[in-house]
């Protein structure tokens, strides 16, 4: 099934002469609960942009196009299970005016700044929704990402805003998604995340006591190396989590096998996916979507 042809002049009229408009699509937007009635999320996860994070496997700039990408949304949020999109302000403010999120959860994605490849990269500080502005909008939920490096100091300043940024969601009584990682520099100078039982178990132990208050925390959680460790990291914490899709090149059969295994521990409550299911090797967005749908 192909995705829907988004029409970018009609969006820029739009933003040009009536700007006000997406504040209206926001505050007439059918909501809905979090959980629906089988307890499950499924999520299509859009905020890589923002970062600079613009590749799908070999193709450096697949997520440049942005028409290309709202058209992938819509058709994702059209499909039946999913319940709904991760974004930065950009994209939820265009499926905003192209009436894709209605009844669907929002979430917003808060912390941008730290640019894929750049000596700050670590420095990932608040660029994108702040909690107040998902409360002004009507959106569901926010979700941060924690990418904690024991040899660089300034992870101290990413745990600390971080803390902040889940106290402010907690005081508004909204759920954030804290995604942690340990990361660490290559020899080369290039980030990577420890994917290893013993690293994920200390993310999420981290991640687990930040804030004065855990009660609106979730986690998003990645599947370790080995997905038979999934059992035994999952027991660090009582907080409920989602897994993280994340990016699985070709092995789109494997990347389902290990979300299906996980899926199945008790604190685990859904999925949140982006670039997979957006951009599958086969090209059909649909078949990708309702594939992952069917793991919940």
């Amino acid at each position: 099934m192909r995705h829907p042809r988004v029409d970018v002049s009609a969006l820029v009229g739009v933003r040009t002469r009536h700007p006000e408009a997406i504040a209206e699509a926001a505050a007439r937007r059918a909501r809905r609960p979090l959980l629906n009635e089988n307890g499950r999320l499924m999520i299509v996860a859009a905020d890589h942009p923002a970062r600079g994070a613009l590749g799908v496997g070999d193709r450096g700039l697949a997520m440049a196009n942005r028409a290309d990408l709202l058209g992938r949304l819509c058709l994702a949020l059209s499909r039946p299970g999913v319940d709904g999109v991760l974004a930065t302000a950009d994209i939820l403010d265009d499926l905003l005016l192209l009436g894709a999120l209605e009844n669907k959860v929002v979430m917003g994605s808060m912390n941008r700044g730290g640019l894929q490849g750049a000596s700050f990269e670590l420095d990932d500080r608040f660029t994108g929704h702040r909690p107040e502005d998902i409360e002004r909008l009507g959106f569901d939920a926010g979700k941060l990402l924690l990418r904690v490096d024991y040899a660089d100091p300034g992870s101290l300043t990413t745990l600390e805003a971080a803390a902040r940024a889940i106290d402010a969601m907690a005081a508004r009584r909204l759920p954030v998604f804290v995604e942690p990682f340990i990361s660490r520099r290559t020899p080369e100078g290039r980030l990577s995340n420890d994917l290893s039982a013993e690293a994920v178990t200390r993310s999420l132990a981290i991640a687990s006591g930040l804030g004065g208050s855990s009660a609106y925390t979730w986690l998003k959680v990645p599947v370790t190396e080995n997905p038979d460790d999934m059992a035994h990291v999952m027991e660090t914490s009582t907080l409920p989590a989602v897994l993280l899709g994340g990016e699985v090149g070709d092995d789109q059969e494997g990347a389902y096998e290990k979300w299906r295994g996980a899926l199945r521990l008790p604190t685990v409550r859904g999925l949140v996916v982006g670039r997979s299911l957006l951009y599958p090797a086969d090209g059909d967005v649909a078949a990708a979507v309702d594939t992952a749908v069917g793991l919940l």
